[in-house]
């Protein structure tokens, strides 16, 4: 058995204090904030049931780590190991439901299976969309292994190699720094003024585009695709307060943005590792056009990116999480307040979520069977209402708009606005 700080890891029997991201999710979520994500990737044959059983059975032998269920402590969650087997469930909807709590061995994440697509719907509170990316692309590699494909090539990922020690590091902690000073509050954002869809509430909207001509529209803008595509929704958030005069709220719209930390700091870790950019704008100061929203974009984003900035959210985040006072509250009370801050403080900054897992890149001898990949990100909460999660593929970029409102208003000027600029946009049935 290896001993990894607080953490202890062996094939068969380990447990885990939850990362840094993962410590709020079993205080907020419920049966509709579920806080469950998913990817699916499309097959271009029909899928065969024996070799994805026997896909199962090789990630589950080189993936330990999510062989995880979630236990309460006296002062903390954690995650133990679990001998339940993974059993592949047919595919359906709602998409993204909760894990049952209490069920006893209950696994956080599922493999969803149709007539030609695999899916795997994670819980936040297990790992994030790189960790989900990693799983399910290398469960696509066994199972083609197994059909009989000829796989050659790497999938340039961790996942490629026998598990190691640092598939399981809390990368938050490697990478605290103390004594850096606080980043500064966010003040409340816009929120959708939509009502509310009867239960079960949510719903999506998946649209494909030309990759290439939006990669093309966004060079022309002078920014990345998920900068641009950040640009657009602020700019029909703003569409939408000044079309519906929603004057008695606030006036700043805020889109929140997931980073993945992997590409600043060097870790293979499996479990959550990304942070947030806010890019903003604040319509007490006018009405701003296109190109001014995509300039201010561009640069947040630049700021908020850069390693110096995302330290001070580091060693804010993991801070008070080490304070001697906060770990020596019960886990119940902490519950309560981190609830509390994440709906009256948290989710108040910010205006729309828009996740970008970037583009999919396998070998030709995988790359030639799979038709396509889509995500879809957490249900949104009630005040935010709307949220986006896109990933790329050969020359299709999947975008997925997840909704607990009746009024599909923002997505139809979202889609429209990219067809103005000449980006073909189709909508598929999931």
């Amino acid at each position: 058995m290896k001993k990894a700080g607080d953490t202890y890891i062996d094939n068969e029997h380990f447990w885990f204090p939850l990362d840094n991201a993962a410590k709020i999710y079993p205080a907020v979520r419920s049966s509709e904030h579920t806080t469950v994500f998913r990817i699916s990737a499309t097959l271009k044959d029909t899928l065969k049931i024996r070799c994805l059983f026997k896909a199962i059975a090789m990630s589950s032998l080189r993936f330990p780590y999510f062989r995880s269920k979630l236990r309460r402590g006296l002062f903390w969650y954690y995650l133990e190991y679990t001998p339940q087997p993974w059993i592949p469930k047919a595919d359906g909807t709602p998409f993204c439901r909760a894990f049952k709590n209490g069920r006893k061995n209950q696994l956080l994440f599922s493999i969803l299976v149709g007539p030609n697509k695999i899916s795997v719907e994670f819980s936040h509170i297990l790992t994030d969309g790189y960790g989900a990316y990693v799983f399910l692309t290398t469960l696509l590699k066994y199972y083609l292994m197994n059909t009989g494909a000829d796989i050659s090539g790497s999938l340039g990922i961790v996942s490629d190699k026998a598990m190691i020690k640092e598939e399981f590091e809390d990368a938050y902690n490697r990478y605290f720094k103390a004594d850096i000073p606080p980043v500064v509050k966010y003040s409340r954002a816009f929120h959708l003024p939509f009502a509310l869809r009867p239960k079960p509430r949510f719903s999506i909207i998946t649209a494909s585009l030309s990759l290439n001509e939006i990669k093309n529209v966004a060079k022309k803008n002078g920014v990345s695709i998920t900068e641009y595509l950040t640009a657009v929704y602020l700019f029909v958030l703003q569409d939408i307060f000044h079309g519906n005069r929603y004057n008695r709220f606030s006036k700043i719209l805020r889109i929140q943005v997931p980073i993945n930390l992997r590409n600043i700091y060097q870790s293979a870790t499996l479990r959550n590792f990304s942070l947030f950019v806010m890019p903003e704008i604040d319509l007490r100061l006018g009405h701003y056009t296109f190109d001014e929203i995509v300039r201010i974009v561009y640069h947040k984003m630049q700021l908020e990116t850069d390693k110096k900035f995302i330290n001070k959210i580091i060693s804010r985040n993991v801070g008070s999480e080490r304070n001697l006072l906060v770990r020596g509250i019960p886990l119940f009370i902490k519950s309560l307040v981190l609830r509390y801050k994440f709906y009256s403080v948290g989710v108040n900054q910010y205006s729309g979520v828009i996740t970008n897992l970037g583009k999919v890149s396998l070998p030709d001898s995988m790359a030639s069977q799979i038709d396509r990949f889509t995500l879809i990100a957490p249900p949104p909460n009630k005040k935010i209402k709307v949220n986006c999660g896109i990933i790329g593929y050969n020359n299709q970029l999947i975008l997925t708009f997840g909704s607990v409102t009746s009024s599909t208003e923002l997505e139809k000027k979202f889609l429209r606005y990219l067809v103005s600029q000449g980006i073909g946009v189709k909508l598929i049935q999931q």
